[in-house]
């Protein structure tokens, strides 16, 4: 058996999130479905991250298991994406070794969480419509307390099974793009519903309802009941998954 790792997106308000579960439309599902069907076997594979319901992907990764006479040919892409959805389309396919691990080798992961100032009706299943203005310089600064911590478990569902609660976030900063604002935070891994609720927690620092001070509390007590509501899922994108760059030399379609 050789391993395979497959680069891919899709429009996660088409879906009951990545991973597989009963009576519901996955993508992982859908991938693997569509490629069984292609290849004439029954395919598995596994994922960088669990994206929730309803969250995008413009950058996700899975690495699969393939017999060694099955070597994709070059049109594998194409002929893939002939068979999948228009919600979900496969970029690219790397041979990599076969102890590589798409969850495990991932360096780091970065979301970002878009919310409109104006009514778009071209992006509503896109983008978060949130007119009252916020403070943007304060709510940077609130990113800044986050770099500064490692446990979570505040902003972390609560029926989960996690063995630690701790991140390493690398990036977390806010930015105007036209008449969009933008959350981008990059970490080694997150939290069930994590980035969705240290935006709502944000957002209540931008209308100025809770200080800096705050969120240090809010941070120290690891109580998700402390911390802002979760914001919709359709603004929220995994836009990156970083592994060392040797992984991408052997590309195979």
């Amino acid at each position: 058996m050789s391993r395979y790792l497959l680069q891919f997106s899709y429009d996660g308000g088409s879906f009951h999130g990545y991973q597989i579960q009963p009576n519901a439309h996955s993508v992982q599902a859908e991938l693997e479905e569509k490629l069984s069907l292609l290849l004439g076997f029954k395919v598995e594979i596994t994922g960088s991250s669990r994206t929730d319901t309803g969250v995008h992907a413009r950058q996700q990764f899975a690495h699969v298991d393939l017999p060694d006479e099955i070597i994709p040919a070059s049109d594998f892409v194409y002929r893939a994406n002939r068979m999948l959805p228009t919600s979900l389309a496969l970029q690219s396919l790397f041979a990599v070794s076969n102890e590589f691990h798409a969850r495990f080798d991932a360096l780091s992961r970065t979301y970002e969480y878009v919310i409109s100032t104006s009514k778009s009706p071209l992006m509503r299943k896109y983008a978060y419509w949130f007119e009252a203005k916020l403070d943007l310089e304060q709510m940077n600064l609130a990113g800044e307390i986050l770099k500064n911590h490692t446990n979570f478990q505040c902003f972390s569902k609560v029926k989960t099974e996690v063995t630690t609660f701790d991140c390493d976030i690398k990036k977390a900063f806010w930015e105007m793009r036209n008449d969009q604002l933008i959350f981008t935070i990059e970490a080694n891994r997150f939290l069930r519903g994590m980035v969705r609720s240290v935006v709502g927690t944000m957002i209540e620092i931008g209308l100025g309802n809770w200080e800096l001070s705050d969120l240090t509390n809010i941070l120290n007590s690891k109580d998700r009941q402390k911390a802002g509501r979760s914001v919709p899922a359709h603004g929220l994108y995994l836009i990156q998954v970083e592994y060392p760059k040797a992984i991408f030399d052997a590309k195979c379609s």
